[in-house]
């Protein structure tokens, strides 16, 4: 069985297992501290970032880009598409995942004017997929796919932090708040995250930062 090492906040590692769940391959999970990382996994990691997958032939694999084109390789992939629309979606994935780290330093940030400065150049990519989106439930079409997956940490963590401090990241893009209304309705971040994801990323994301003080009037 294949093994997969992550850290339990890790968007990346979010991506990594909706593409699992969505093709009903069976693995395990083993959980780090990113503080505190473990000798062996040092060893392993040539980046000492996670997540890594081992196959079962114990091949380490890095990188959540190439771990995901892995699985497309090795599994029956979620859809038969050409090598364009396989481009297509994989440029599409990419305008997902570079913006991982930067929603989390906007999540992060201790004052307004910071968190402000931060949210405008995320909402950049949040405009870029409110002009591609048409009038259907997903990206593409009324079915999931590899698109939907790369962009589920940002709309899954917009989402947690609505909830818990009434900020909506979204404002202002109605088709992408649909969009992640489907996610989220579809059960698949659920099935994406440990169960104490959101106490976790609560305590990480919500405790001194400006976004704590508008969750404590919230």
């Amino acid at each position: 069985m294949i093994k997969l090492i992550n850290f339990k906040n890790c968007p990346f590692f979010q991506r990594v297992m909706g593409a699992l769940v969505m093709k009903k391959v069976p693995f395990e999970i083993e959980y780090i501290e990113l503080n505190n990382k473990p000798l062996w996994f040092l060893d392993i990691s040539p980046n000492g970032q996670v997540p890594v997958l081992v196959t079962e032939d114990d091949t380490v694999l890095f990188e959540s880009d190439a771990i995901v084109e892995y699985l497309d390789d090795k599994y029956a992939p979620i859809e038969e598409v050409t090598a364009e629309q396989k481009a297509l979606d994989r440029a599409w994935s990419y305008q997902a995942s570079k913006h991982y780290m930067p929603q989390c330093g906007t999540m992060g940030s201790k004052d307004k004017d910071t968190f402000d400065t931060r949210l405008a150049n995320l909402q950049k990519a949040f405009l870029k997929a409110e002009n591609k989106l048409g009038d259907t439930q997903f990206f593409k079409g009324n079915y999931i796919s590899n698109v939907d997956i790369a962009w589920l940490p940002l709309l899954h963590r917009a989402s947690v932090i609505k909830e818990r401090s009434g900020f909506d990241m979204l404002e202002g893009f109605p088709k992408v708040q649909a969009w992640q209304s489907a996610l989220i309705k579809s059960g698949l971040t659920e099935k994406t995250v440990p169960q104490d994801f959101v106490e976790k990323f609560s305590g990480f994301y919500l405790t001194n930062t400006y976004l704590a003080s508008l969750a404590e009037a919230h």
